[in-house]
């Protein structure tokens, strides 16, 4: 008999083929339970006789055949042995089991769950398909389905697109939101995602900000004989356009007066034309500017160009809420209406507003994008422009720029240069400006202000259109590609074609620091 676990007192050690009616303590130390024997095999949980005529050891597993423990097992805790620094699970003194939700410690023997994106694996970051930081993770692929050149999942709005605001009447608050693309984080240098682009505006908010004292300021510049045009300019270039909307509703609440037909009733010319532009919401003001350049005889498709073909989907969506507001029209039939052929399909296609803004990019995609260009243009007789306008009209500007990239590979020469030789006329100028758009959107309206003030005269209403649009967006960019391309400062151009309160203004909003 083993010394160490006698009997009960008085226990009389079972024979071969009988039972024990005598209880046993549990075979796990610690746990006060016991369970009695039956006198009948297959009832409770009792074992059968050792061999031997021994009762059973503790933590002795059951005989083949026969019915286990009622205590053995299950067991209260865990089988697995405790790690060095690593965490109990709930109600255990003991680690959790493999497959646990609880991560391991430093040092453990347990393998770490795998990580997302995988550290140092094959593919790891750099990784082009990676969403930026600022994207949510749940936006859907942008790519299109086989057979489809356009996107195929709604387009949904990216950082890029924070206007208008929810519930705000986008007829009446200003961009406020960055109109460049901010590609993916990671990705490596020279690809065509990791140029990062953040525009810097020459018009920054005032801060602090009084709207009354503004207020105050502009009707004692106007009441009386003459009119104080520099405080007019003080405050009105050095304010945001949002800014300017609360000067005036303050301005109407303080003295029942609305405070655009006064500076109108006060200023004249080029210099009227240029306030009252800053004191209209810009949506509103862009919107205005494409009626007036389909109404009438004739169209101005350069104006078209310029604001609808390097516009955001937000800025595109605000400008037609604007439109109808004003106008109590859809844009998109009076642009059918005033235009046609393919420049009006390209018009049609980019105020749906529905290009890609997943800033992901997806090189197999732009592969086959290059080369669906190349088939519609310069490997067939004749060109293919709804390829075209599929493509250029649909996807992000990150992806874009792969695609020109891989177009450059496999062609030999830009798309530019393609373009040029398979278009003309106005569905050239609006594709240009899209390229040109992706590529240096700064180096677009430089041009654009070079255009307004270069030869004979001034076209004043471009010039206006220009600075106002984009001195709360990246005139600063604009400036600076400006005295890149021309060796002039974008101010001293400005100076030498302009005049009076009208130049001191236009050179206010493109000179301010930040």
């Amino acid at each position: 008999m083993n010394p160490g676990y006698p009997p009960y007192p008085q226990q009389q050690i079972p024979q071969p083929g009988q039972y024990s009616q005598y209880p046993t303590t549990t075979s796990q130390p610690g746990v006060a339970t016991s369970t009695p024997y039956t006198t009948q095999a297959g009832f409770g949980g009792g074992y059968p006789p050792q061999a031997g005529g021994y009762p059973p050891q503790p933590g002795y597993p059951p005989q083949p055949g026969y019915p286990p423990q009622q205590t053995y097992p299950p067991q209260q805790q865990s089988p697995y042995p405790p790690q060095t620094g690593y965490p109990p699970a709930p109600g255990s003194a003991y680690p959790p089991a493999p497959g646990s939700a609880y991560p391991p410690a430093p040092g453990s023997a347990y393998p770490p769950a795998p990580s997302y994106p995988p550290a140092g694996g094959p593919g790891y970051a750099p990784q082009y398909g990676y969403p930026p930081q600022s994207v949510p993770a749940s936006y859907p692929s942008q790519q299109p389905a086989a057979g489809n050149l356009y996107p195929t999942q709604p387009m949904q709005a990216g950082p890029t697109a924070s206007y208008p605001a929810p519930g705000s009447d986008p007829a009446k608050q200003s961009f406020a939101h960055q109109s460049y693309t901010s590609p993916a984080h990671g990705v490596q240098p020279g690809h065509p995602s990791s140029k990062v682009e953040r525009p810097t505006p020459s018009v920054f908010p005032a801060s602090p900000f009084n709207p009354q004292t503004d207020a105050e300021i502009l009707r004692k510049a106007m009441k009386g004989i003459g009119t104080d045009e520099k405080a007019i300019i003080n405050v009105l270039t050095k304010r945001s356009n949002q800014q300017r909307l609360e000067i005036a509703n303050c301005f109407k609440g303080m003295y029942g007066k609305d405070l655009i037909d006064n500076l109108k009733s006060e200023l004249t010319g080029k210099f009227e034309d240029l306030i009252v532009a800053l004191m209209t919401p810009l949506p509103e003001y862009l919107a205005t500017e494409i009626r007036y350049a389909i109404e009438g005889i004739g169209t101005k498709e350069k104006t078209l160009v310029e604001i609808l073909c390097t516009a955001s989907n937000a800025e595109i969506n605000a400008i037609k809420a604007a439109y109808q507001k004003v106008y109590g029209n859809c844009l998109e039939e009076d642009l059918r209406g005033d235009t046609s052929g393919n420049f009006k399909r390209l018009l049609i296609s980019l105020v749906q507003g529905r290009r890609s803004e997943n800033y992901a990019v997806d090189e197999a995609a732009a592969v086959r994008d290059a080369q669906l260009l190349m088939n519609a243009g310069v490997l067939t007789i004749g060109t293919d422009e709804s390829t075209f306008n599929a493509i250029l009209c649909s996807r992000s500007y990150p992806q874009l720029r792969r695609i020109f990239m891989e177009y450059q590979r496999m062609a030999g020469k830009p798309l530019e240069h393609s373009i040029k030789s398979e278009f003309s006329g106005d569905i050239e100028d609006g594709l240009l400006a899209i390229i040109q758009s992706v590529e240096d959107k700064a180096g677009f309206f430089a041009e654009r202000i070079r255009d307004a003030i270069a030869g004979a005269g001034t076209k004043d209403r471009q010039l206006i259109r220009v600075v106002v649009s984009r001195c709360e967006i990246d005139m600063q960019d604009i400036k600076r590609a400006y005295q890149q391309r021309y060796g002039k400062s974008v101010e001293q151009a400005i100076s030498d074609d302009t005049s009076g309160d009208y130049k001191k203004a236009l050179v206010a909003l493109v000179s301010g620091g930040y």
